[in-house]
């Protein structure tokens, strides 16, 4: 009877120590990894990395580290854990496999918050549509078409394609072309054009607007005017000089001609004739 309350007790010496070493290897553990994942959120924070980046990317990194503590302690407890560490692989690759669309847009997503190639408000150009960015998320981004559409856009989609920002910079060039007749005055064409861009206070002096022949077309002589704007301003620019222009050169006698064609018929002599 003594030899089996010894044994119990040698027993209970010898796993009470290795659970008061698991727990002290958890408690410990879960410390440092809480601590980890603060310092790296702080890291992030100050980086002006966006929140909702922030608070996955610590969750992500504090579960991850805490499962390797778990091991562990499970391991100071005398339990194989090369089993079961196997088992969190391969669950990790299912999942990774399943979800292989959603993590690269994730990652994607996480990409874009970090080189903020555009902002919110911004007006771009991407994966196959444009419009104005209304939201960067985690999995997509959400914006406005010019015509009120909105759009769900997967954020490996913008990531893998071309991305123009037409909101990038403060000012824009607007390139429009207007075509006189050949029998026109160019020095008066250009003057007039010199006059429409020089009555809009919307057009900047600096870059200085150019003017010039850039055609002899097949019915016309083509001019072009390049202004700079305001990026905000560039449609409505865009608009009235096209208006202010077709109707100041028809004031000034400048004719804007359209494509024609001569068709020459010849009337060929009938068999009764001939």
């Amino acid at each position: 009877m003594e030899d089996k309350v010894e044994l119990m007790q040698a027993l209970a010496v010898q796993y009470g120590v290795k659970v008061l070493m698991a727990l002290v290897i958890f408690v410990i553990g879960k410390w440092v990894v809480k601590r980890l994942s603060v310092v790296l959120e702080k890291i992030m924070e100050k980086n002006a990395i966006d929140p909702a980046i922030r608070h996955f990317t610590g969750s992500l990194v504090y579960y991850a580290l805490l499962i390797f503590v778990c091991i562990a302690a499970l391991g100071q407890l005398g339990l194989q854990t090369a089993s079961f560490v196997a088992i969190v692989g391969a669950a990790g690759l299912a999942v990774g496999l399943a979800l292989q669309g959603s993590l690269s847009n994730f990652a994607a997503g996480v990409l874009l918050l970090i080189f903020r190639p555009f902002k919110v408000g911004d007006f771009v150009e991407t994966a196959g549509t444009s419009g104005v960015i209304q939201s960067i998320q985690i999995f997509t981004t959400v914006l406005f078409t010019p015509d009120n559409k909105k759009v769900i856009v997967p954020n490996g989609r913008i990531i893998g394609d071309n991305i123009v920002n037409y909101s990038a910079n403060d000012s824009r060039r607007v390139d429009l072309v207007f075509g006189i007749g050949y029998e026109d005055d160019i020095d008066a064409a250009r003057t007039v054009l010199e006059g429409v861009l020089a009555a809009d206070k919307r057009v900047l002096e600096n870059p200085e607007p150019v003017i010039a022949v850039v055609e002899l077309a097949d019915s016309s002589l083509n001019f072009v005017c390049r202004p700079w704007v305001k990026s905000a301003n560039y449609w409505s620019v865009y608009f009235d000089l096209t208006e202010a222009a077709k109707k100041a050169l028809d004031a000034n006698g400048i004719s804007i001609p359209f494509p024609q064609r001569d068709v020459h018929l010849h009337q060929q002599p009938s068999a009764a004739t001939s």
